[in-house]
């Protein structure tokens, strides 16, 4: 067990709001990290992101408003199990581990861990043999990396922009982010320095996440986000910040 689950499980807390209480009172709280454009970031002071939009329409087929909150990455499950919110959706791969701590709904996108570098550098798993890669603390992409053989060093960051900037400054060869994270950055950096991907170190399925045993909650997100998935919002919505539809397939 990893420090990060034992600590959602220690943390636990023996009831969090059902369904019924989140409906009756208009209001479900949703918490997210708000450093991961383009999944969930800020815009000035406007949170917002593929992830925020998705979630805020599910709520609007359930007939909730939404009150946003953010937190560190590394922190939101265990606040999922403090019960400071009812849910969490930021990009959280679906584990087993993951599993053992809370509910997961189904997914509402698929991705996977890719290898970014500087023109020239590792684009294989292979590649990073002797290398220190750069990645986000409490993901699976740290995880993948772990069972990489043969790196030099791998340098954790609070937040994926770290990543990116540090292999900028040179501090890192490569780092390992989500598929469509790297495609932004490497857009939003071009006029800076020339940045490529490399091979995919495996694939995953993103859902949104709830408190252990609240499965009342999740039938009912699972519930809103069919509907967004089969009446064309959420096509709109994923074509807004990829060009593509990004649901599972």
């Amino acid at each position: 067990m990893n420090f990060l689950l034992a600590a959602v499980l220690f943390f636990s807390v023996s009831e969090a709001r059902d369904f019924k209480a989140i409906k009756e009172s208009g209001t479900i709280e949703i918490a997210t990290e708000g450093a991961f454009a383009p999944f969930n970031y800020f815009k000035g002071k406007e949170l917002t992101g593929f992830e925020v939009d998705v979630a805020n329409a599910v709520a609007k087929e359930l007939g909730l408003k939404v009150n946003w909150k953010t937190y560190g990455f590394d922190s939101l499950l265990i606040g999922l199990n403090q019960n400071k919110y009812d849910v969490v959706i930021a990009s959280h791969g679906i584990t087993p581990e993951r599993a053992k701590a809370v509910e997961f709904t189904n997914p509402h996108y698929c991705t996977g861990g890719i290898i970014v570098t500087k023109a020239g550098g590792p684009l294989t798993a292979k590649d990073l043999a002797g290398k220190t890669v750069a990645v986000q603390v409490g993901t699976t992409y740290l995880t993948a990396l772990q069972k990489v053989p043969g790196l030099k060093d791998i340098k954790t960051y609070p937040k994926d922009t770290d990543s990116f900037q540090n292999l900028m400054a040179g501090r890192v060869d490569a780092l390992v982010t989500d598929r469509f994270i790297a495609k932004e950055s490497i857009q939003a950096h071009a006029k800076k320095m020339k940045m490529v991907t490399g091979d995919l170190l495996f694939s995953e399925q993103v859902a949104m996440a709830v408190a252990k045993n609240n499965k009342g909650l999740v039938e009912k997100l699972n519930e809103g986000l069919k509907k967004i998935l089969a009446n064309g919002v959420y096509k709109s919505i994923s074509e807004k910040y990829y060009s593509e539809d990004i649901r599972c397939k």
